[in-house]
């Protein structure tokens, strides 16, 4: 009877595996005919390091969910202060971990593959990195995360390029960080951040940075930085003022430019306004300023700062100007052209939203007709900006070619004549003069300079440009490198502020300086005072009694008659050293 039991039970063992082993080819199929391993196996070969750097973003939220990816729901890893790593090696004992799951069972991981799939797939993944863009209608508000041109890089560095911060508590940073939860997937992208930061220490200017979801609204001159609502960074009274021009120091010209208002816009209060135009590239916002005319107040003030806050984006950015002047956007068309590829935008009369991944209020400038590398974002500097200017006005010469003294060939010499003040009441003894020296001499009368295209033409052919005092001496930023610039200046002990603002810039130009200083017997204030007035005696003191005074005496009331003598000698030396034997 035993023995009958025991037979009877071997049967049964051996009826049992056999029927495992027929089990086999089954699961087989269920394996093949799933996506259970191809998805399993797209897990594993997914960049580990792609993974780590999603989590590792995350680290600034404290928490880092992570649940299902390791089979185990809810389970929540805190990386408060680990290292990337740290990260790295935790996102790959996970992904080992949920590899050998679904090689050891079949049923198991087919059910944790589908759970999975969702939020598997590589662009799942680059989601959570931030590089996908998204696109908004004229229903839908605005949610555009930054893209990689117009994120971090150049919101958050494009404010820290300025770098004279002399006063931290004028420094204002306030990011906004949108509600990092994850939705519809554990391995979910954060929500775009929007960020915000201010520099308020120059002298010369105010200027804002803001990237994520940035709405502006030109009419009423708002720019809306959406933030979420539970943001500790945002204070309470978090609205800033702009005013986009670089003349700060000047209290009577800045209350002639508009204020700008940057506001933030909590998505738990009041709705921001919707987009009505969304742009894929970056905007800066700029005051054209008070309509003063002048060529040297047009580069200093504006094209200078221009270049050194937009050019960087490489044309792929929208200029926004306030204060809008036509006669300025005609005047330097060529150069706002190059610096974008789309047409400047009325600040003040633009009625829709415009929504940008990121925005700059306010121009980068130095100092006028100056670019300093060492705070300049991009290390830009002024013989890049006259290299810029070249291929804007299309001109041929980038550097002067020594002429031969004994060859036909004479070096060339722009004369900038002026009319009314500052005028060189001798000029046609004066063009002989340098005529006879060796020069061969283009007379510029007014007229001829004020054609910005045509004029930078004439002064990109010559080798040395000569000029009283003024605006029209703005014109050396054509000459080829390496070019002189001679300025006359005029009597008043006014010897430091022509060098500041004419000579002080020449040798970042890649560019020669040379002065000819105005004596009492060159000067037509001879035959308005005595020789004995403080115009001659104390020339200091008149310009201590204000701006105003020194303008009306020394800028506006006098003309200038060279000395030929003194003046020869002079070319005589610029010639010299502008020709080779």
């Amino acid at each position: 009877m035993k023995a009958r039991g025991t037979e009877s039970s071997k049967k049964l063992v051996c009826g049992g595996a056999a029927a495992a082993w027929l089990l086999v080819p089954l699961l087989v199929v269920v394996v093949l005919k799933t996506d259970c391993l191809p998805q399993v196996t797209r897990l594993r070969e997914t960049n580990t390091t792609q993974l780590s750097d999603f989590f590792f973003s995350m680290r600034q939220y404290g928490l880092v969910s992570i649940s299902k990816i390791n089979g185990v729901t809810g389970n929540q890893v805190q990386y408060p202060g680990a290292t990337k790593e740290d990260v790295v090696q935790s996102v790959t004992q996970v992904s080992d971990e949920t590899v050998g799951k679904v090689s050891s069972s079949g049923l198991e991981s087919e059910r944790i593959s589908q759970q999975q799939q969702p939020q598997l797939e590589v662009d799942k993944l680059e989601a959570a990195d931030g590089m996908p863009k998204t696109t908004v209608n004229s229903d839908s508000v605005a949610e555009a995360p930054p893209s990689s041109a117009s994120g971090d890089k150049i919101a958050g560095d494009g404010v820290d390029a300025i770098k004279d911060l002399k006063n931290e508590k004028d420094f204002l940073a306030m990011n906004g960080q949108i509600n990092g939860s994850l939705q519809n997937s554990d391995v979910a992208a954060a929500a775009p951040r929007s960020k915000l930061t201010c520099n308020f220490s120059s002298r010369h200017m105010d200027i804002c940075a803001m990237d994520g979801d940035v709405r502006v609204h030109g009419k009423s001159a708002t720019v809306y930085v959406v933030v979420a609502s539970n943001d500790s960074y945002w204070p309470e009274n978090g609205t800033v003022t702009v005013r986009p021009f670089t003349r700060k120091y000047e209290i009577s010209t800045m209350e002639m430019v508009r204020e700008v208002t940057i506001r933030p816009s909590r998505t738990g209060d009041t709705a921001p306004p919707r987009c009505t135009v969304t742009h894929d590239v970056p905007a800066v916002v700029f005051s054209t300023g008070p309509d003063r005319g002048n060529f040297f107040h047009g580069m200093g003030d504006l094209v200078i700062p221009l270049y050194n806050t937009a050019r960087e984006y490489d044309g792929h950015v929208q200029l926004m100007a306030t204060d809008y002047n036509p006669g300025f956007i005609s005047h330097y068309q060529h150069v706002l052209a190059a610096l974008s590829v789309y047409p400047v935008i009325d600040f003040d009369a633009d009625e829709a939203v415009h929504c940008f991944p990121s925005v700059r209020v306010g121009i980068e400038t130095h100092g006028e007709l100056q670019i300093d590398p060492a705070l300049s974002k991009k290390g830009y500097t002024m013989m890049d900006f006259r290299d810029f200017l070249r291929s804007a006005y299309s001109l041929k010469h980038a550097w002067t070619t020594p002429a031969i003294r004994s060859s036909e060939k004479r070096p060339r010499l722009v004369m900038v004549l002026r009319e009314h003040s500052r005028a060189i009441t001798n000029e046609a003894e004066t063009i002989a003069t340098a005529t006879e020296v060796g020069f061969d001499v283009v007379a510029a009368g007014p007229e001829m300079v004020h054609d910005v295209a045509q004029f930078a033409e004439v002064v990109n052919s010559c080798d040395v440009i000569v000029g009283v005092h003024g605006a029209g001496l703005t014109n050396m930023l054509f000459l080829p490198h390496n070019g002189t610039v001679m300025q006359i200046i005029p009597w008043g002990g006014l010897k430091f502020i022509c060098w500041h603002e004419f000579g002080r810039p020449v040798p970042d130009m890649g560019l020669r300086y040379v002065e000819y200083e105005v004596d009492p017997e060159e000067t037509t204030l001879k035959d308005v005072y005595p020789r004995d007035h403080p115009v001659f005696t104390d020339p200091i003191s008149i310009q201590h009694q204000g701006f105003s005074t020194l303008f009306s005496i020394f800028l506006d009331g006098q003309n200038v008659t060279l000395n030929m003598d003194r003046f020869r000698g002079v070319m005589q030396q610029i010639y010299r050293s502008v020709t080779i034997t």
